[in-house]
């Protein structure tokens, strides 16, 4: 069974320039700092496009991860969507959303992903890696869609 969750940031920001900040290796290394996540594969800077791959290296819950995601669809200015290739879990995929508003943007992330080791996962996807997950994405939110204010974005 798969779980899932969905993330809404408001950002004085562009969408352009949101979903660019979203695609950006460069930028989600920075927002996840706390892991020590790294890109080490693949696309290591700069964005990320379609049909592109990074492998990501953090640590999370004091556990050493790998995984590489690929962009398996791409609509400039308004989503993209990333997918586990290789990894943790048995499946993950972040679907990347951005809507003009009246004074910026709407960035709506959709999270669906399914842990390993059966009966056992499932009960850690619910009380642990969900909540975990939702924090990460919300936090990582905030850190692009508050970007203008701290590179002199327009």
């Amino acid at each position: 069974m798969t779980t899932s969750f969905v993330c809404r940031t408001a950002s004085a920001l562009p969408p352009e320039r949101l979903f660019d900040l979203a695609r950006s290796v460069d930028a989600h290394m920075e927002s996840q700092k706390g892991s020590g996540e790294r890109a080490v594969a693949g696309v290591t800077s700069g964005l990320i496009g379609a049909g592109q791959e990074v492998t990501w290296r953090a640590r999370h819950f004091g556990i050493p991860l790998t995984m590489t995601s690929r962009v398996t669809a791409f609509d400039f200015p308004r989503s993209f969507t990333d997918e586990q290739v290789k990894g943790p879990f048995r499946s993950f995929r972040h679907i990347h959303e951005f809507e003009p508003s009246r004074g910026g943007c709407i960035m709506t992330d959709r999270v669906e992903f399914t842990a390993p080791f059966g009966l056992l996962g499932r009960v850690v996807e619910r009380l642990v890696l969900r909540p975990y997950l939702q924090r990460l994405i919300r936090d990582r939110g905030h850190f692009l869609g508050s970007a203008g204010s701290r590179t002199g974005a327009h």
